[in-house]
């Protein structure tokens, strides 16, 4: 049987077969409406972990697509209806109008989350959904995107503004210094992916950032260390963290930003204080 993807070779063997069927699926539900699929995410930085991370796909579409598709597609896509093999899957439906011009909204058609791990989700309103995730998913695509199918990412999708960019940053800063529904490694490591793309406008993958700010950073070696372990380890598995270090790291993380921010000529664009742990 002939492949979906683009360059199935290039993938984690352990999604060619489920990344293929959702390719394969996507294009049955949608037809001539589908113009792109790709991955995000730990696939698109290649530091995929099975058992750990999340499958990120985005899917470009005509505007004009019915919303009985983006029902039929959520019900296609769904596990165990297409069973996950990894953590959870979280795919994002775009109109082709709207990634094609930077915007700090949300803007989705359709957001899918599902998988073994995670709750059952699927949101057609973006007003359901915090912008900022949207925002650095987008920015990591323009990046790094893995084209599965369709027309290539960079010819969809536009690059995100350095303004909406930063305002996303130090919103997810914020998101994850209140630490509710987010594992301790996953804040931290984060959090250095945030600093790593202060300091060299590319996003790196989270273990590579990690051992960036490891490096650099003395004081905050010790959490950092410990967070890289609990990230090999199955999410169920995922070790704690003690919660002061956590919060005084992300405000630190939140300063970086603002720094950032202010370097790049922007000032503050998102608003906020941090906690100060």
């Amino acid at each position: 049987m002939t492949h979906a993807l683009v360059d199935s070779q290039s993938l984690p063997a352990e999604l060619r077969p489920y990344l293929d069927g959702l390719v394969r699926r996507t294009l049955a539900v949608c037809g001539r409406h589908l113009v792109s699929v790709f991955a995000v995410g730990s696939i698109a930085l290649q530091d995929y972990r099975h058992g750990r991370s999340d499958v990120d796909v985005t899917v470009v579409a005509d505007p004009l697509i019915p919303a009985r598709a983006l029902r039929e597609l959520a019900e296609s896509l769904a596990h165990p209806a297409l069973p996950c093999p990894a953590a959870g899957l979280e795919l994002v439906v775009y109109g082709a109008d709207f990634v094609g011009r930077p915007c700090g909204a949300a803007g989705y058609l359709m957001d899918l989350n599902t998988g073994p791990m995670l709750p059952n989700r699927v949101s057609f309103d973006p007003a359901d959904s915090a912008d900022f995730w949207y925002v650095i998913d987008r920015s990591i695509a323009h990046q790094a995107g893995r084209l599965l199918y369709g027309t290539a990412v960079r010819q969809v999708l536009a690059a995100s503004s350095e303004r909406d960019l930063y305002a996303a940053m130090q919103a997810s800063v914020r998101e994850h210094a209140g630490g509710e529904g987010h594992l301790g490694d996953n804040r931290v490591l984060n959090g250095c992916r945030t600093v790593a793309f202060c300091r060299t406008g590319r996003w790196l993958a989270k273990r590579e950032a990690a051992q960036m700010i490891a490096t650099s950073e003395q004081e905050f070696r010790p959490l950092i260390e410990t967070a890289l372990h609990s990230f090999q380890h199955p999410r169920s598995e995922a070790l704690p963290l003690p919660s002061n270090d956590v919060r005084t790291f992300l405000a630190w993380v939140g300063e970086r930003v603002d720094e950032a921010a202010t370097h790049a000529g922007i000032g503050d664009p998102g608003s906020g204080t941090y906690p100060d742990g």
